[in-house]
């Protein structure tokens, strides 16, 4: 297919291969594999050499945006991030939100002129990316569903909002850990939920 969307899978599953929220991941992936009008590219954010903004790093930082450098590759990850036609992420249920590393890794794609502009007369941010759609998967090992203390998918949601990308969806495997019911059946179920947004999505 000539006019494959542009899919970046963000993946921030920390234990790699035994992850379940990699396999949640995984169903979604082979039903647009099956689909053929995607061309995803995996970033492992285990494998990055992310940093949080500070020190030297920082003011490297502030230097390169007051000249104006954007084409530097120290944006990369907004430069890729910003292009993408469509966004997948995947990460833990960590500490009532998402893995620091994924933070880290949002610090690090929020770039004025890139991702994100301001209105010089109002002073509002508003998003500049080109997908329009991002979907996030999660699992979770107690029982947050609805509960005010999950605010990993808020913070994914509002994201989505200030990055100009139309559509939230996402996909959580909850209470995994419970045993209120065969861990394997819970996962599944979320794995087929995945399957079946993917479908559509």
């Amino acid at each position: 297919m000539a006019d494959k969307k542009d899919l970046l899978f963000i993946d921030c599953c920390i234990r790699k291969e035994e992850s379940r929220t990699l396999k949640l991941a995984e169903s979604f992936l082979e039903v647009l594999d099956k689909r053929g009008d995607f061309q995803p590219e995996h970033l492992s954010l285990m494998e990055e050499p992310l940093l949080p903004l500070t020190g030297d790093f920082f003011r490297q930082r502030e230097r390169l945006l007051e000249e104006g450098r954007l084409d530097h590759p120290r944006f990369r990850y907004a430069q890729r991030f910003a292009r993408a036609d469509r966004i997948l992420v995947a990460a833990p249920f960590w500490d009532l939100s998402v893995p620091a590393l994924l933070k880290i890794y949002i610090e690090n794609l929020t770039v004025q002129g890139l991702t994100f502009e301001v209105d010089g007369d109002r002073g509002e941010l508003y998003g500049i990316c080109r997908a329009d759609k991002l979907c996030f998967l999660t699992t979770r090992g107690g029982s947050y569903k609805d509960s005010p203390l999950e605010t990993g998918i808020p913070f994914m949601r509002n994201l989505t909002e200030f990055f100009g990308i139309g559509q939230f969806d996402y996909v959580a495997a909850d209470g995994i850990d419970l045993l209120l019911e065969p861990p394997q059946v819970i996962l599944e179920r979320a794995r087929e939920e995945a399957r079946e947004l993917a479908q559509n999505w």
